[in-house]
């Protein structure tokens, strides 16, 4: 069950846009616009629901859900579907300078979504976690490295795909769009995972054996001192 609900984001914000988009320009006969425009319905009712239905103010879902709207309203007034393919983009750019400011704040936005991967539940993994972070600045410059990587690679596509959409036909770019945004995860993940995820890892496990080592140690320490208490 978690790993199909993993997949409903890419479904709803992708495939359906993507597929309907082709549906109803092909298959209804609509406008080039009118169906870009029909197609980005759902992503951003769904991005509204996920705000009233969490009832917190999720700055992620409202910013997407603002870049959304928007861009519709734009797209229509002045009547130019690039302007739409651009608006995905505006997202990109938006997250990747939000994240980048959060490792200027001291406080790295990606750490989130990492953590969880890393720490897989464990308690001890957890205490291990508190522990590198508050200690070790090379577990912290990783953590800042994860994120940094991250915000420039939404950067990155967000450029890529604002000049694909002033340069290449809309028809192209409408899926191409999608093969650069997955081509900038696997990327994001790559290197990321190279530069700080890997290391944290490796990291996170020499503390977890070390503390255990060292629980281990002193336990066998009292051990006979136990034993010599109670044969006196």
């Amino acid at each position: 069950m978690t790993k199909k609900k993993a997949f409903v984001p890419l479904i709803v914000d992708v495939a359906v846009p993507l597929g309907s988009y082709y549906l109803f320009k092909n298959g209804f006969g609509m406008s080039t616009l009118a169906a870009l425009g029909w197609s980005s319905v759902v992503p951003a009712v769904r991005t509204g629901w996920g705000v009233v239905r969490e009832r917190t103010v999720n700055g992620l879902a409202v910013l997407i859900l603002f870049v959304n709207v928007v861009g519709l309203l734009l797209s229509f007034v002045a009547g130019d579907p690039r302007l739409m393919l651009v608006k995905d983009s505006g997202v990109s750019s938006a997250i990747g300078i939000g994240i980048l400011v959060s490792v200027a704040m001291g406080k790295p936005m990606m750490t989130a979504g990492m953590k969880p991967w890393l720490v897989k539940g464990d308690e001890t993994r957890e205490a291990a976690w508190a522990r590198l972070q508050s200690g070790s600045e090379d577990f912290r410059r990783a953590e800042r490295v994860f994120s940094v990587v991250w915000g420039v690679v939404l950067l990155g596509e967000c450029v890529v795909r604002i000049l694909g959409a002033y340069t290449l036909p809309v028809d192209t770019m409408v899926w191409l769009g999608t093969v650069i945004m997955i081509g900038a995860m696997v990327l994001g993940f790559l290197v990321s995972g190279a530069l700080a995820a890997g290391p944290m890892a490796a990291m996170l496990a020499r503390e977890v054996c070390g503390k255990g080592g060292a629980d281990r140690s002193a336990a066998a320490g009292r051990a006979p001192m136990a034993v010599g208490a109670v044969a006196e």
